[in-house]
């Protein structure tokens, strides 16, 4: 699959991962849709890149929402040949623990929210846009679309505290090759991305000794992971038609200890 011509959604596409492979793939040639919440944001690169990016304001686990935006980037670019999701919240929270001072079980509507984002949000996606997919003619190789979903690598390695994101995002790894099978005979590939500690705005709203701190957990290299490799990742997966139906982590070797 080329990026050229080509119309990539973004959900998350607003900041951090989602935004840095929006504009790898604009300079690529491709157009993107960009699902966010975060008006100011979205708005501002739909200004920036005039004509060839679309900003729709989408709550990824609402199926309205995203049948509108799937239906917007069709009305507007033809078709959708990729999607790179990337939309998704992390909690920090002890299964018993304290909550601002008040000692007690998990919120479980905390955990109930983190699920419906991450994972609901990531399968909302994938079939409403899937569905758009097969419509797609093939091209050379047989392929109608390929999906790159965003995991974390969380679900191998979640620490305490991250029950309700390792959960979230550990759905997401083991639904990559089953949904990837069924996705075949349509000719489009699915993959899943884990991450390891990066630049994204949750961390970067920490002060620069904690950020450095862990940046130095990470083996080689000993920082934090910037936005735009994981943007040079999508593109590799999106433009190797071997890639199909794994997660790859992209951690510089991290693996994360209990806390």
């Amino acid at each position: 699959m080329q990026l050229q011509n080509s119309t990539t959604l973004i959900t998350g596409g607003a900041s951090g991962l989602g935004e840095a492979t929006a504009r790898l793939f604009l300079s690529q040639g491709a157009n993107v849709v960009i699902l966010d919440l975060n008006e100011t944001s979205g708005k501002a690169l739909e200004q920036e890149f005039s004509g060839k990016l679309k900003f729709v304001k989408t709550d990824v686990s609402d199926e309205v929402d995203v049948k509108l935006a799937v239906n917007a980037a069709v009305e507007l670019f033809g078709s959708i040949q990729i999607v790179v999701n990337c939309a998704g919240i992390a909690i920090a929270r002890k299964t018993i623990g304290k909550v601002d001072g008040v000692y007690g079980p998990h919120a479980l509507d905390a955990f109930e929210k983190t699920i419906r984002i991450n994972l609901i949000g990531t399968f909302n996606v994938i079939r409403l846009a899937g569905f758009a997919m097969e419509k797609n003619e093939p091209n050379a190789d047989g392929e109608r679309g390929v999906i790159i979903n965003t995991a974390s690598v969380a679900a191998y390695d979640g620490q305490i505290g991250q029950a309700a994101y390792a959960a979230s995002k550990g759905g997401i790894v083991s639904m990559t090759l089953p949904i990837a099978r069924e996705f075949a005979k349509a000719g489009i590939r699915v993959m899943t991305i884990a991450p390891g500690l990066f630049e994204t705005p949750l961390l970067m709203d920490l002060p620069e000794e904690a950020r450095i701190s862990l940046g130095q957990q990470v083996p080689f290299p000993s920082r934090l992971g910037k936005p735009s490799e994981y943007a040079l990742l999508a593109k590799s997966i999106v433009e190797n038609p071997m890639l199909n139906a794994e997660v790859i982590r992209l951690d510089g070797a991290i693996r994360m200890g209990a806390k």
